[in-house]
């Protein structure tokens, strides 16, 4: 039966040496690229691209549009998670389809859409200007071009948990006199917590690294509605190579914390459901 299950070792070796020149070629070796660049010229030019004016405002940028995009889809995914996973209702699977919609649709698409609505030509464009009101190229367009496209991240996380987990424990909890907002902090919420953390990391990952659809809806006014990657573009198109790595350096290495995060709460998260399982038996 071993021999059955197991593969020639030439078949084995094959798979591995392919898996790992596809990790070299299209993981490492860019990575390596990105910070070879990036100190070409030294650690002092290093800091001093990274502490440039219009890349300071670009860090600040992004990093505002994160802390507003991401508590707001936190809200979103876990009440829209709740109630797909624990309720039977009428457009139960026209809500799910609406969720996935970010993410079949292109980002640049995304961000042409929020143009054709509140752009000056679009319409709501008449009533905006009426009231002297400006989305479009303003760091609120980067703001709502980035939730749309960040907000299936943590509903999508959490639905196959919750319904994996049933509604067993908050009906027994309910029964014993638990309020609904009790039943969720002590019986849903610790329950649901790594796969919870795991889509807040994916969702402001995504939220910081988002291109296409802010490139379209900020108008790259440097200093001002640019954010990190467009940023980037920006340097790059200067022929500014080493200040534009750079800063890309800044996204690879969120990368590489949201990888080391995302594997230690995969780990917490299997430790867990092993410790249950024990239990259960």
């Amino acid at each position: 039966m071993s021999n059955a299950r197991t593969e020639p070792a030439v078949v084995r070796w094959s798979l591995i040496g392919i898996a790992l020149a596809y990790l070299v070629l299209f993981i490492f070796m860019p990575l390596f690229i990105v910070f070879s660049t990036a100190l070409e010229k030294g650690i002092a030019y290093y800091f001093h691209s990274l502490t440039d004016v219009d890349t300071i405002a670009a860090i600040k940028l992004t990093l505002i549009t994160a802390l507003i995009a991401v508590p707001l889809n936190l809200v979103f995914g876990v009440a829209a998670s709740w109630v797909i996973a624990k309720f039977d209702f009428r457009g139960k699977s026209l809500l799910l389809t609406l969720i996935d919609v970010p993410l079949s649709v292109s980002p640049v698409i995304s961000g042409l859409i929020f143009v054709l609505l509140f752009g000056l030509q679009g319409l709501f464009g008449p009533w905006l200007r009426a009231h002297d009101i400006k989305i479009i190229f303003t760091p609120i367009a980067i703001v709502i071009a980035t939730i749309f496209v960040t907000f299936p991240m943590v509903a999508r996380e959490l639905i196959p948990v919750m319904k994996a987990q049933g509604s067993e424990e908050e009906e027994a909890a309910i029964t014993l006199g638990a309020s609904g907002w009790k039943t969720f902090w002590y019986v849903t919420l610790p329950n649901i917590k790594w796969g919870l953390l795991y889509g807040i990391i994916l969702c402001n990952a995504r939220a910081m690294g988002e291109f296409g659809a802010v490139s379209v809806v900020s108008g790259h006014i440097r200093g001002l509605t640019n954010t990190l990657p467009l940023q980037i573009e920006i340097l790059y198109n200067d022929y500014d190579f080493t200040a534009a790595f750079a800063a890309a350096s800044l996204l690879a290495f969120l990368a590489l914390f949201t990888l080391v995060i995302k594997t230690l709460v995969e780990y917490r998260y299997r430790a867990e459901l092993e410790a249950v399982g024990k239990k259960t038996h």
